[in-house]
């Protein structure tokens, strides 16, 4: 199970990433950074959400939720297949 989630928590990650790299900024104009004539536009009204920003939106919750679902299987605690075997006795222990 907790590979699985790891596994969606990758794919969820790389997706976010992509989905704010492609979307261009509020204002995101040259003349806005050093303060000329269109930075008003920064903080102007925000127009329609677009689909990008939903899926942006989508995927915060899908990266929140695997995150906590990461936490949850870690508090557990450790869970080992080898936990009930004994250690190898060597050679020097033998004698």
């Amino acid at each position: 199970m907790a590979v699985f989630l790891t596994v969606v928590h990758l794919i969820v990650c790389l997706l976010l990433i992509l989905a704010v790299l492609v979307q261009s900024g509020k204002g995101a104009d040259l003349a806005s950074a050093f303060g000329m004539t269109g930075s008003q536009t920064v903080f102007g009204p925000r127009g329609a959400a677009t689909v990008l920003h939903k899926v942006t939106t989508v995927l915060a919750v899908l990266f929140m939720v695997t995150s906590l679902g990461l936490y949850i299987l870690q508090a557990r605690g450790p869970h080992s297949v080898v936990q009930d075997t004994t250690a190898p006795v060597s050679d020097t222990q033998k004698k």
